[in-house]
């Protein structure tokens, strides 16, 4: 099972590609960001996102995605933007036939990190060593879209368990 994992953002959205090999072991397949120029109007940049989550899934052919659910904090401008943002990634992937699980921060960092209010460097620390990689990913958007399908991997496999 391939899962795209999703950390929304309007300015940079990231992603990383996850699997679970034969030995049980989880790998990397690829991770990066979406980048939108902050000039560009948002309608613009909204459409980029879209179109370009829609090219990772046509290279990729994940089975599932996965994405962060949004919290809202403080600033209000950008709890819209990021919701917009959220909002184009869902419907990319919905528009490619795929199954959409969404997560909070929290269950995000309980399964990656084993304590939902870890702090953000034990998490990107944590999906370095359960991808047996060199060095974290960047930027953090990246590593914390490899946490997202983690977590995903982590939820499939609990749910097998439960419906074997």
């Amino acid at each position: 099972m391939v899962v795209l994992g999703i950390d929304p953002g309007i300015a940079i959205t990231g992603y990383g590609l996850v699997r679970e090999r034969e030995d049980g072991d989880i790998e990397a397949v690829a991770y990066g960001v979406i980048t939108t120029p902050a000039g560009e109007e948002v309608a613009r940049r909204l459409q980029q996102i879209y179109r370009d989550v829609r090219a990772l899934v046509e290279e990729y052919q994940p089975s599932s995605a996965a994405i962060e659910k949004l919290l809202f904090g403080r600033n209000v401008t950008t709890a819209m933007n990021v919701g917009q943002a959220r909002g184009v990634t869902m419907l990319a992937l919905a528009d490619c036939g795929l199954a959409i699980a969404e997560y909070t921060p929290a269950s995000i960092k309980q399964a990656v990190a084993g304590y939902g209010n870890a702090p953000k460097m034990q998490v990107q620390e944590m999906v370095r060593l359960l991808l047996n990689l060199d060095e974290i990913p960047r930027p953090d958007d990246a590593a914390d879209a490899l946490a997202v399908g983690i977590t995903h991997l982590h939820t499939a496999r609990y749910q097998q368990l439960f419906e074997e």
